[in-house]
């Protein structure tokens, strides 16, 4: 595209459909996507489901167009006349060089407002902990009770009561007249859903009525009716409007149904299921009885085995008896002959095991004779031993040395003198001879 200006610019020439795509660029990038109010005219759905109309107010008009992957969200039908706010985009469609709005989303006006409120409203009530999920209450599995706060002539009335006979016949119901919308709608629900209250004589309450517009259900957007569903005594569900629709209600409430119709179902058990559970359960208590009692039979069947007569009983014991009395003495003869055959071994082993007087003495007078040539013998070596130790020690001892003319010399503290390097002048010594000793002093060495 930034060709095509630059052309524009450059070139005094340009097609019908290069003119077209430049103001459809220029258009696009320069107007953002944007709400815009206006009346509704020459309104024309055509088969392939997209919507053109003229969007005017007093001064000025301007095509519009609404596809249908855009269109098939809208929950109500665009009229002639009516007053509308527009989401759309700027732009050119370039085949005729017609100037339109490409419309992202529809409402009706002064929706945008209600939007607004709805958003103010349930923050407030958020941030003060009205929708804690701790507050939500159970709803009572087994009502017998249940009481519905809308108009007696909405058909939610007709849709929650042949919803509450086809699951439940036996639940009462408790109808609180109130009007759904218009002026004061609010407060009358508020009302009846406190006087449900107050009157205890339901278990559950359905505050409910059929599908509309926002401006159709805004009775349920306000405070008041909030309020009143969170101080009531009895648990509230909510079945305001169709799935896609949200109320401040539904936040309130201890539980949110998307349909009237839904919500009876919420606060009713299926009675069908119920019945089908309970012919269940009572098969399953036959079934459980009958086994039981089999069981008893089998166990009395047994037991019956096992009842005899007194007189059977003491025949049987005495049975018995003459069988342990045999098993006992063939247990004290075994004994009797085992300890027998022990008492002959033992004795035959004594007699194998006894000593030969005769021959230990002989044995003990050789073991003497033996001891005392031994001893001899010893005693022989032994002197033997000794005097050559005694012969060598003599021709070893000092004295023999001294007969021979040697002496020993010490100094005063006992020590041989060995060298005249150790002695000194005057110096007093202890000459040891054969027979006897002498002191002298050394006059002098060398």
């Amino acid at each position: 595209m930034s060709n095509l200006f630059e052309q524009a610019t450059q070139q005094t020439v340009i097609s019908v459909a290069e003119l077209n795509r430049l103001a459809r660029t220029a258009v696009e990038r320069g107007v953002p996507l944007v709400w815009v109010a206006g009346e509704i005219s020459n309104f024309k759905r055509y088969d392939s489901g997209h919507c053109y109309f003229t969007l005017k107010d007093e001064a000025a008009q301007v095509d519009a167009v609404m596809f249908r992957h855009k269109a098939q969200n809208l929950d109500w039908q665009p009229q002639n006349g009516m007053q509308v706010e527009v989401r759309a985009t700027a732009t050119v469609y370039e085949a005729r060089g017609k100037f339109q709005l490409a419309v992202d989303a529809m409402r009706r006006a002064g929706l945008g407002a209600l939007y607004a409120a709805f958003e103010k409203l349930k923050a407030k009530l958020e941030q003060e902990g009205l929708f804690d999920p701790d507050l939500k209450r159970e709803l009572p599995a087994f009502p017998r009770t249940v009481g519905v706060v809308t108009s007696p002539q909405a058909a939610a009335l007709r849709d929650v009561i042949t919803a509450l006979r086809r699951r439940m016949p036996g639940i009462h119901v408790i109808i609180y007249p109130t009007p759904v919308q218009g002026e004061g709608a609010g407060a009358k629900i508020a009302e009846a859903i406190a006087l449900a209250g107050d009157r205890a004589e339901c278990d559950v309450l359905i505050v409910c009525r059929g599908g509309g517009s926002i401006e159709d259900l805004w009775a349920y957007n306000q405070e008041v009716v909030a309020r009143a569903i969170r101080a009531s005594p009895v648990p509230v569900v909510s079945g305001v409007g169709h799935e896609t629709d949200f109320t401040i209600a539904d936040f309130a409430a201890d539980m949110r149904a998307p349909t009237p119709t839904a919500a009876a179902e919420l606060v009713s058990p299926d009675g069908a299921q119920l019945r089908r559970d309970v012919v269940l359960a009572a098969q399953q208590l036959v079934r459980v009885f009958q086994r039981d009692i089999e069981d008893r039979m089998q166990r009395l069947d047994f037991l019956s085995r096992r009842l005899t007569h007194p007189g059977e009983r003491i025949r049987n014991q005495q049975v018995h008896l003459q069988h342990l009395l045999t098993r006992l003495r063939g247990a004290w003869q075994r004994g009797a002959d085992e300890h027998s055959w022990r008492l002959r071994d033992t004795a035959q082993r004594l007699r194998a095991s006894a000593p030969d007087a005769g021959a230990l003495l002989l044995q003990q007078q050789e073991l003497l004779r033996r001891l005392l040539t031994a001893m001899r013998s010893r005693m022989t070596a032994a002197g033997e031993r000794v005097q050559g130790a005694q012969s060598h020690l003599l021709h070893l001892s000092p004295e023999r040395v001294l007969d021979r003319g040697y002496s020993i010399t010490e100094t005063v503290d006992g020590a041989i003198v060995r060298d005249s390097a150790q002695l000194a002048a005057e110096q007093e010594l202890k000459v040891t001879l054969a027979r006897g000793w002498a002191g002298v002093r050394v006059k002098r060495t060398g």
